[in-house]
């Protein structure tokens, strides 16, 4: 057989991540139905699907609905060809998942966290990873990546430039992760995850425009422009938990005074809860209990929350706000006074479409965003053979 050249095979590669890309998002759907909405020729797609029938990541079930002539054979997306890993480490925590290649939680593991010095998390992080890869069921594929959420600035290569919260700068977990486990590994912003995840999979599925705003012991936020995550030049966008909202305000972790974060976090919820021991868990618990006090203060941090999300509206006239990580268990609490507050200052217009919703993946949004990507990255790169 000929070889191909540099550019029939580019052609042919992405030819056929389009296919799979299609049985993943359609199934179950016949070989037909795929060349008529790809536009490509019919051989063309039986030859890809034989491929990827030969490869486990799809196969084929008993014929679909006649149109009239001969039913169809369906083709389906073999969600267990191989399996992503997914870790959002958090201020105060590590959650970790295995999931197959639809994002199916199959294994977890969470762990509370005091140090957050990078030598700690990192051996942390390891371990978390080995026990996920002991979990693997057996595949075509195995395991065919690694994901990590972090809570700070990301470079598009990988290195966290600065994490505020865990007090890190200038880490390269990327590289260390790749030589540790040999596997493909991709680092993230947690919100920037986030908001992918709940686009994917949770609250933000039938929204194109899409403002994620990942409330924890700090403030980050995701942001999906037509569909896409937007991640602006270098891979640094959503930084808005540092958009200051009071001049001359409280100190920030970033250096800076009067940050969003510094009055809108679960830090701050609990600063202004001023006792000893308190977490949010016992604050939700006493606000379910009718404590007024506890009430109030998810009250205040709600308002805080608004003036916040009504810049963001103001910014970027979106479908959806979607509000995600731990604060976003106070639902009860927060969801009339941000509410009250973009109603009290939003501009008219932008608040007559925007939807306020609160995270449907709850506190795997970020996780399940990593791991997406992953899973992404094995479908679109080099990853899948091509045979020639």
């Amino acid at each position: 057989m000929p070889q191909l050249t540099w550019n029939q095979q580019v052609v042919k590669k992405n030819n056929k991540s389009l296919v799979l890309q299609m049985v993943m998002e359609k199934d179950p759907i016949s070989r037909a139905d795929i060349a008529q909405v790809t536009g490509l020729n019919k051989a063309t797609v039986s030859s890809l699907v034989n491929e990827l029938l030969e490869e486990e990541l799809i196969y084929e079930s008993g014929p679909g609905e006649s149109s009239g002539g001969r039913r169809p054979v369906l083709l389906h997306f073999n969600k267990v060809a191989g399996y992503s890993i997914g870790i959002d480490i958090g201020v105060n925590y590590i959650l970790g998942v295995l999931t197959d290649l639809k994002g199916e939680i199959l294994f977890e593991q969470n762990q509370t966290i005091i140090d957050t010095s990078y030598p700690v998390i990192a051996e942390l992080v390891q371990k978390l990873i080995q026990t996920l890869l002991e979990s693997l069921p057996k595949s075509r594929y195995g395991a065919v990546g690694i994901g990590i959420g972090v809570p700070g600035i990301v470079e598009k290569e990988g290195t966290v430039l600065l994490a505020p919260n865990l007090g890190w700068k200038n880490i390269s977990l990327k590289k260390q992760i790749e030589d540790e486990f040999q596997l493909p590994v991709i680092i993230e912003n947690e919100a920037n995850a986030g908001a992918y995840g709940e686009k994917q999979l949770g609250a933000g599925q039938d929204g194109e425009n899409i403002i994620y705003v990942s409330a924890g012991i700090g403030i980050g936020v995701g942001i999906i422009l037509n569909g896409n995550l937007y991640q602006g030049k270098n891979g640094f966008s959503g930084e808005m938990g540092h958009m200051i909202i009071e001049v001359n305000g409280k100190q920030c972790s970033c250096g800076s005074k009067g940050c969003w974060e510094v009055y809108a976090s679960e830090k701050a919820l609990l600063k202004m809860a001023n006792q000893k021991n308190i977490t949010l868990d016992t604050l939700i618990e006493s606000a379910e209990n009718h404590d007024l006090n506890a009430i109030s203060l998810f009250e205040k941090i709600g308002n805080y929350l608004g003036f916040g999300i009504n810049n963001i509206i103001n910014t970027f006239n979106p479908d959806q706000v979607i509000i995600g990580n731990r604060l976003a268990k106070a639902k009860l609490w927060l969801e009339q006074p941000i509410h009250n507050t973009i109603e009290n200052h939003t501009l008219p217009f932008h608040q007559k479409e925007v939807e306020l919703r609160f995270s449907k993946l709850s506190k795997y949004s970020t996780a399940l965003g990593v791991s997406a990507f992953v899973v992404e990255n094995f479908i679109n790169n080099d990853e899948i053979p091509i045979t020639i």
